[in-house]
């Protein structure tokens, strides 16, 4: 008798601090989980760059998050397929960047995206995986995000206001635990923009790992001209350059999350 399949896991990329590889790691991290888990990638970030990242550029985009969001849509109607088989994307549409002022007057405004995936039940019952990419913000689309996930993976540039970043966005984290959605939990944290020739690269690498010890994962994203170029042709670096040193490290991390997670599953057994 086959093993019942997993329940579905829905993990938000979250960092208030802009710049710091968020959305490249959404991107790279599901085309890479993709070819062994089937994946949707949602783009609750107004800049839409995961969007465009994954070939939706914003004049192909039409509705998207904003319309699951508001409730114009479900998510059937809008979720798009990419280049990448088994990899899907919600796209970030243009009235997304009004929806912060928007959501402040409606029912349910913390709830809104945690209701509308509660909804879409049938249309999610083959996918094993969610990756929400957040905007650099901890207004409400952030929270919306944190409150329809089970995990949070934050990822963190190896530079000096590193810390003092990742310490606001864990204050956010428990605040939501506490009020809004019990179950969240740390996934972990990914260091980005990596430098070893760099000596505060290593640094603040050790500071991290000394703080927060086996929530950081040991696959760390270095700095690479490939990772940079790959959205300008639509493409994750996987496509763009599979043997650049960007993209084998998107693999390993890949590679990593599904031993963790199979580690959690066996020790929940």
């Amino acid at each position: 008798m086959p093993a019942p399949k997993p329940p579905l896991r829905r993990i938000a990329l979250a960092n208030q601090k802009g710049g710091v590889g968020k959305t490249t790691t959404a991107i790279n991290l599901a085309t890479a989980l993709a070819t062994k888990k089937k994946v949707l990638v949602i783009d609750l970030d107004p800049q839409g760059n995961a969007s465009t990242g994954l070939g939706l550029p914003r004049a192909e985009r039409g509705a998207g998050s904003y319309a699951l969001l508001v409730g114009l849509k479900p998510l059937a109607e809008l979720m798009r397929p990419t280049r990448v088989p088994d990899l899907f994307v919600l796209p970030a549409d243009t009235d997304l960047a009004g929806a912060e002022v928007e959501l402040v007057g409606m029912e349910h405004r913390e709830h809104r995206l945690r209701l509308a995936l509660e909804a879409a039940a049938e249309t999610l019952k083959d996918f094993d995986l969610i990756l929400i990419d957040c905007p650099p913000s901890l207004g409400l689309l952030t929270v919306n995000a944190l409150v329809a996930v089970d995990a949070v993976l934050i990822p963190l540039q190896a530079e000096f206001f590193a810390l003092e970043g990742v310490s606001q966005i864990t204050r956010t984290i428990e605040l939501v635990r506490r009020g809004l959605n019990p179950g969240l939990t740390l996934d972990g944290i990914v260091l980005t923009m990596f430098d070893r020739r760099n000596n505060l690269s290593e640094l603040v690498a050790s500071d991290v790992r000394a703080f927060f010890r086996d929530k950081v994962f040991e696959t760390v994203i270095p700095r690479n001209i490939r990772v940079s170029e790959a959205p300008s042709h639509g493409l994750p670096v996987l496509l763009y350059d599979p043997k650049s040193a960007g993209a084998q490290a998107y693999i390993k991390l890949a590679a990593e999350m599904l031993r963790r997670d199979r580690s959690r599953g066996d020790k929940a057994a």
